[in-house]
């Protein structure tokens, strides 16, 4: 398959939303209830992508297309937002990032058809050059501690838990979330 990867438009919305949903009823199905995972709604999704894909103050998205330009991943990434989670106590963990040095990769997503593919770890890529052009020196993101594939996928490309983690209930069930950092400029 021959990738390109693109920033989004709110035009992508739609195709953004279906990644979205498809890609958390399969990567989560074993931590997060079916029901939940069922009424997950594109439509919906797609107006929350719509509405920040249009806002002034918009994270960056990038997208990556495969054939005939179809969207089949996607990653969101921004400053560390200023209200992040408080650090847990004797976590171990580094400190609270610096939104003035620190980007937050908020999402990265593909269709399951396409993971072992390689256009996950392209993406990646494409993210931590966007983010290292942009000024930032280090990036952190947040992945639930019982997403074996995903802890992996980060591992692989360098990312490491910094000790932090939140519990936060999603679709009824509360889940442990692990931050993991990855210094830009190596």
């Amino acid at each position: 398959m021959t990738t390109a990867i693109r920033e989004a438009t709110p035009d992508d919305a739609a195709a953004l939303a279906a990644v979205h949903v498809l890609s958390w009823r399969a990567a989560y199905s074993d931590l997060l209830p079916g029901p939940y995972l069922d009424a997950l709604d594109p439509e919906e999704r797609a107006a929350v992508w719509r509405a920040r894909l249009a806002s002034p103050d918009r994270p960056t998205v990038l997208l990556a297309t495969g054939d005939g330009g179809r969207v089949v991943a996607f990653s969101c990434f921004r400053a560390w937002p200023e209200e992040a989670p408080d650090e847990p106590e004797g976590a171990g963990a580094t400190g609270v990032p610096d939104p003035a040095t620190t980007a937050e990769l908020a999402a990265l997503y593909a269709l399951p058809e396409v993971w072992g593919t390689g256009v996950g770890r392209e993406l990646l890529a494409a993210s931590t050059e966007a983010l290292a052009a942009a000024g930032f020196r280090t990036a952190a993101l947040w992945v639930f501690a019982g997403n074996a594939r995903g802890r992996r996928f980060y591992e692989a490309a360098g990312w490491r838990p910094d000790g932090a983690s939140v519990r936060d209930v999603t679709g009824g069930r509360e889940l442990e979330e692990l931050r993991y950092r990855r210094e830009l400029f190596i």
